[in-house]
């Protein structure tokens, strides 16, 4: 059918800014700010849960949680999530985005509740019923990834869609600022309504009975912002390009989108047959989808996964990084709920002047650079900044050295979000064709959430192994590898969806004879 007829995609292709437009980045975008204040706030909580249930009887410091303990419970929303990006990726693809749409915001309510009721008689009951919900909380988280990439780059124009998809993800940002808030407050109030000594004074005074209370509020308060958001999500209509590219029912998606543009659109007749083949309705596992999209997909995953790893590591043990340079005080100097509060104002301060900017630097750019260019530049300035900060190491421990430390910790997180934690995202909404475009962004995104893995497990391990500096330098490495397989990644500024999917095809070729261009009938399959 010629593209000129789908009257429905050039009207969301050439729609101006309007307000459902940004209805749609606050409602998928909550989403997000829910998505990262559940998986980093476990972060500002492990110290507590090691002084509750972990504490040693005369011990001259305060209880930790063991190794292995320690990366399950901050490791295994990342297996959920990984889990959850490739079903309801390729879920979002057989039946819709909207359809799966709700229950992952369902999941996230549910789970996010059961965390902060985990229950048991001895510290390992309660750790394995955390870490049960916890995996199905991240299995929830998962699945937003795709469908709320995919649905706002099938619902954005083309001029402005990197701006939209990147504002979801920007949604992040908030999130874990949110997090450390949360925690600041609850820890601040629970702090003078019970006060108490410091551990070096009262190993076992220094935690009280409430400080139980505080880590199960903070992570039940995630439950909130995804439970405001669910009945919006399920009024947003089904995005047009699944409705009249993969269900083939032009008609609906005119009427949908009708009402979403606020203007009239003709009723279109039906695409094809039901079930009538098209010759590039290729599936994912074929040797044109190969051919067309093979390197496409290597670069999109291997990105994000390269990306994942420094980017969780660092988010991750940063707490630890602090304690190591002297920013935050030793634990056996503070009481339990003192490391909370400190902890939370150090990520709060990491997140509000580098971790926020970052985001909307790339939200406000990356329709005038380009996804590749802002990746590239991420990527160098991240291995830039780590070399920078693991070859004189001991030079940045150093009293009067600490805060040029964080503020080059914090130059590295800027130019992570201002670069490939953003276009990671945004990239694999854009580049592949419409019935596989939640299944590769799933694809895509739980490579990433392998490399979360490897950083939760894997680096929570190197800084007691082989120390902070070397765990660096091998980030540094991981960010500069990054940087290479970018290069297997297309530019989709300026382009129609249809365009970079190849899903609008040219079926005799632009001709020019005699200085006139002949007429082209271009069909989407």
């Amino acid at each position: 059918m010629p593209k000129d007829n789908l009257q429905v995609l050039n009207a969301l292709d050439g729609a101006k800014t309007q307000w459902y437009h940004f209805t749609a980045i606050i409602i998928a975008g909550m989403g997000f700010f829910t998505d990262a204040y559940d998986l980093f706030c476990i972060s500002l909580v492990t110290k507590l849960l090691g002084r509750i249930y972990y504490h040693k009887a005369g011990s001259s410091t305060p209880g930790s949680l063991p190794s292995n303990v320690a990366a399950a419970v901050n490791g295994v929303a990342f297996c959920g999530t990984l889990t959850g990006q490739l079903f309801f990726g390729w879920l979002g693809d057989k039946l819709g985005r909207k359809r799966v749409y709700g229950i992952t915001l369902l999941l996230m309510v549910i789970c996010s509740l059961a965390s902060g009721l985990s229950f048991g008689r001895h510290p390992n009951d309660v750790m394995a019923t955390l870490c049960f919900f916890r995996f199905w909380l991240g299995f929830g988280i998962g699945g937003d990834y795709p469908l709320s990439a995919t649905i706002m780059s099938e619902y954005a124009n083309k001029k402005t869609r990197g701006a939209f998809i990147a504002a979801v993800f920007a949604m992040q940002g908030f999130g874990i600022l949110a997090g450390g808030m949360v925690a600041i407050i609850v820890s601040g109030a629970f702090k003078a309504q019970y006060p108490s000594p410091p551990y070096f004074k009262n190993p076992n005074g220094s935690t009280v009975p409430e400080a139980d209370y505080v880590w199960r509020i903070i992570l039940m308060f995630g439950a909130v912002p995804a439970l405001l958001t669910y009945y919006w999500r399920m009024k947003m209509p089904e995005t047009a390009r699944y409705t009249a590219l993969v269900a083939k029912d032009a008609k609906q998606a005119a009427a949908d989108m009708s009402k979403v543009l606020q203007v009239d659109l003709e009723e279109e007749r039906q695409l094809e047959k039901p079930g009538e083949k098209r010759g590039n309705d290729f599936g994912l596992f074929t040797t044109k989808f190969l051919s067309k999209h093979g390197l496409h997909l290597l670069g999109t995953a291997s990105t994000w996964f390269l990306l994942d790893i420094a980017f969780y590591s660092q988010n991750l043990f940063q707490k630890d990084i602090f304690s190591a340079i002297g920013w935050i005080p030793k634990a056996k100097t503070m009481n339990a709920l003192e490391e909370v509060y400190s902890i939370a104002r150090a990520q709060t301060l990491i997140a509000l002047f580098s971790t926020v900017p970052g985001y909307w630097f790339t939200v406000a750019l990356i329709d005038k650079m380009g996804r590749f260019r802002i990746q590239l530049m991420g990527f160098f300035f991240m291995t830039l900044f780590m070399f920078a900060l693991a070859i004189p190491y001991h030079h940045w421990t150093l009293p009067n050295n600490r805060i040029g430390f964080v503020i080059m910790y914090s130059l590295t997180f800027f130019f992570s979000n201002f670069g490939p934690n953003a276009t990671t995202f945004v990239v694999p909404a854009e580049i592949f064709p419409a019935r596989l475009r939640s299944t590769c962004h799933g694809i895509s995104a739980a490579s990433g959430k392998a490399g979360a893995m490897v950083g939760a497990f894997g680096f929570l391990y190197a800084a007691d192994a082989i120390g902070v500096q070397k765990s660096l330098i091998i980030l540094a490495v991981i960010s500069f590898l990054g940087m290479l397989f970018t290069f297997l990644v297309p530019e989709s500024k300026g382009k129609s969806l249809e365009e970079m999917s190849g899903e609008v095809e040219q079926e005799n070729g632009n001709q020019t004879q005699g200085g006139r261009q002949s007429n082209t009938e271009i069909r989407i399959a």
